[in-house]
């Protein structure tokens, strides 16, 4: 199977018996290697068939959902070999419906929809569109606006309920734009009832530069749903959170649905909601998003010689 596929590949022969210890090496079936490929599981079938066509680094690359069927640990792996490819200036093409792998991976994204191109830019406006439209309903709207730092905001909505003010503020409870590790924020959001709706959910989640989520929670999995609201209706929500980031740039995305997901009713949901910095002035520097503040301990020669403290 091996040699069948790497000719199809464009390898010859030689190439392939000098590749062959690498191929069944990166693979990591075992003894399966020298069984019939029908014996196989899918998820064999795909270790075996990513490590025949990435034996050797080619010009592009073309990945199709197949590497979902593996496992996490050779997820990781074949995911960094890809990220190694592109660093040596290998052309990817994905065709996936996973927004972290998509956006980790890709500059560039377009979506297709029946067929022709309904939005093409960086991978988180297009994955931010695409997610609106598994909401769009009869009478809901998807729509998107460029922000002033280059940005693109997605906003659609039943607009039955919609956001008055979002605003993030500091211990003294003042409006900010900068957070440090290791304080307290809360965020504000003001909701305004256009309409009777029979219960209402707030949730929001704050994502990296990258768009990948860091946090996300909502009213519907804290029991804290509201229901039988009515036009005219004002409603203040306030999430106050420990400041465990990592030094960088964050924004927050805000929804307002019936239930748990905004695939349900969407009244709102806007991405760049809010944007954030985080900086490091108290805290020991560290790397990474998250702020775990470890607390280290060091014996030598079993005699404690040192403890980390703040």
């Amino acid at each position: 199977n091996v040699f069948m596929a790497g000719q199809l590949l464009g390898l010859s022969m030689e190439e392939l018996h000098r590749l062959m210890p690498e191929i069944e090496a990166f693979a990591e079936i075992g003894e399966y290697i020298d069984h019939p490929v029908r014996t196989y599981s899918s998820g064999m079938q795909m270790r075996l068939a990513f490590s025949v066509a990435t034996a050797q680094r080619p010009d592009v690359l073309i990945v199709d959902e197949a590497l979902s069927v593996g496992d996490a640990y050779f997820q990781h792996k074949s995911f960094e070999r890809i990220r190694e490819f592109r660093r040596a200036g290998t052309t990817l093409l994905r065709a996936s419906h996973d927004r972290q792998a998509s956006q980790s991976l890709c500059d560039r994204a377009i979506l297709l929809a029946n067929g022709r191109l309904a939005l093409s830019g960086t991978p988180e406006e297009v994955m931010d569109f695409y997610s609106a439209m598994l909401a769009e309903r009869e009478q809901q709207t998807v729509r998107q606006e460029r922000l002033a730092g280059g940005q693109v905001r997605t906003i659609s909505g039943t607009g039955e309920a919609g956001f008055a003010d979002i605003a993030l503020l500091n211990e003294q409870g003042q409006r900010v734009e900068v957070l440090s590790v290791g304080g307290t924020a809360t965020l504000r959001v003001v909701v305004d009832v256009k309409t009777d709706i029979p219960r209402l959910v707030l949730g929001f989640m704050i994502k990296d530069r990258m768009g990948q989520p860091i946090y996300g929670i909502n009213t519907h999995r804290t029991q804290q749903a509201l229901e039988n609201l009515r036009a005219g209706e004002r409603i203040t929500y306030g999430f106050r959170f420990p400041v465990r980031l990592g030094k960088g740039n964050y924004s927050i995305a805000l929804s307002l649905s019936r239930f748990d997901s905004h695939l349900d009713k969407n009244y709102e949901w806007r991405d760049y909601a809010l944007v954030f910095h985080v900086i490091n002035v108290q805290r020991p520097d560290f790397v990474g998003c998250a702020w775990l503040d470890a607390q280290i301990a060091i014996e030598r020669s079993g005699v404690a010689i040192a403890e980390s403290c703040e």
